[in-house]
């Protein structure tokens, strides 16, 4: 089975499963992911907004536009990484996700990553970083990559974490956009990094 027909159960699985109920009853469709099945870097944010529930695809809207500049920066397009979230609907009104629908999602993220092996986990913002890291504090601990284990069922697989700012807080904060961008800058050395280690 290929690496994209695995994502794609999982997609149907979510459906299938019909997580967090609440949300699926407000949201236009489930989105998923976008990008390369055999990424080395995915790129995980915390839920998707209005532009993204319209068109089925993560980061798409102002913050999405950032993101594609910033992996310009480092000589990457959005066809050479893998981009999703935690939360998979957009809850109503783009509020925060609540820790129970974010636990609900969690096992097919896991999945997600798993399936795709990435080397670097690139979480986008708080909301995302906590989820790996609980004790992160973003303003300390971003461009810091951290190696951690995730529980798989009764398996465990090792990640490599980077907490970053979220594109759209830096959208509106020009230290955290110099901030992000000068993180962002950092990512290739850290890929060679893990590569060689």
């Amino acid at each position: 089975m290929s690496k994209q027909a695995e994502l794609d159960q999982i997609k149907a699985d979510i459906i299938n499963n019909n997580v967090c109920p609440n949300l699926v009853d407000t949201a236009t469709q489930l989105v998923f992911g976008d990008g390369d099945a055999n990424a080395d870097l995915v790129f995980i944010g915390e839920a998707p907004g209005k532009k993204e529930d319209e068109q089925g695809l993560p980061f798409v809207g102002a913050s999405g536009k950032f993101l594609s500049e910033m992996l310009e920066s480092i000589h990457l397009s959005r066809s050479q990484v893998y981009i999703t979230n935690i939360v998979k609907y957009r809850p109503p009104a783009n509020r925060d996700p609540e820790v129970e629908e974010k636990k609900a999602f969690l096992p097919y993220l896991l999945r997600q990553l798993d399936v795709i092996k990435p080397k670097l986990v690139i979480c986008l913002g708080r909301h995302s970083g906590m989820q790996f890291l609980p004790d992160l504090k973003i303003s300390q601990d971003h461009g810091h990559p951290k190696k951690i284990s995730l529980k798989l069922g009764d398996r465990e697989i090792k990640v490599v974490v980077l907490p970053l700012y979220h594109p759209a807080a830096a959208l509106y904060n020009g230290g955290q956009r110099q901030t992000l961008m000068n993180d962002f800058a950092l990512i290739p050395e850290i890929l060679t990094k893990i590569t060689t280690n």
